[in-house]
């Protein structure tokens, strides 16, 4: 068995920060696109105030995002993390590609709850909003990792729902 693992992030685990809280082992090692899903927010977090984003399976879409290697002992930290046991997420395996054209074999994780139909993200209900602090973090995840520019405009497009309390998880994000 490997010693490792390859995990496809495309939520707040972009960022460094965030994945090293539970996943001390994480090395950014590259990024890489994951054809035919789209992201998309559904499932009230409450450790986070708002949606948390999740993939679904949708032909002609994509999502770009971190590939992180991590050792074989994270396994069950990230599963942890993402509510595994709390059937909120559940891995699946998918192809993801890099800029380079490789292939990359990669754990990811999708919300156990589906959509019903597509609605843009740019006219989510408010209930499938991500707080200010999550989207934030997922964008600032996105340019530390280098995603390309078209794909961070789009996220800095998706709306918000306005929270201005405190949210579970506190992430410094400004630069000290």
């Amino acid at each position: 068995m490997a010693s490792t693992f390859l995990y496809f992030a495309y939520g707040s685990n972009l960022l460094m920060k965030r994945i090293h809280f539970n996943n001390p082992t994480a090395v950014r090692k590259d990024i890489g696109c994951l054809k035919n899903y789209r992201l998309d927010f559904i499932t009230y977090s409450k450790r986070w105030a708002g949606a948390a984003a999740t993939i679904v399976p949708t032909e002609n879409s994509s999502v770009w995002g971190a590939i992180w290697e991590l050792n074989q002992c994270n396994l069950s930290t990230l599963d942890c993390q993402e509510g595994v046991m709390d059937n909120i997420y559940f891995p699946l395996t998918v192809d993801v590609e890099t800029p380079s054209g490789a292939i990359l074999k990669c754990r990811v994780y999708q919300q156990t709850n589906v959509p019903a139909n597509y609605i843009k993200p740019m006219l989510l209900p408010i209930e499938r909003l991500p707080s200010p602090l999550y989207l934030e973090t997922i964008i600032k995840g996105a340019q530390e990792s280098q995603l390309p520019d078209s794909y961070i405009q789009f996220l800095k497009m998706i709306p918000h729902n306005g929270y201005k309390g405190k949210c579970e998880l506190s992430l410094p994000l400004k630069e000290a």
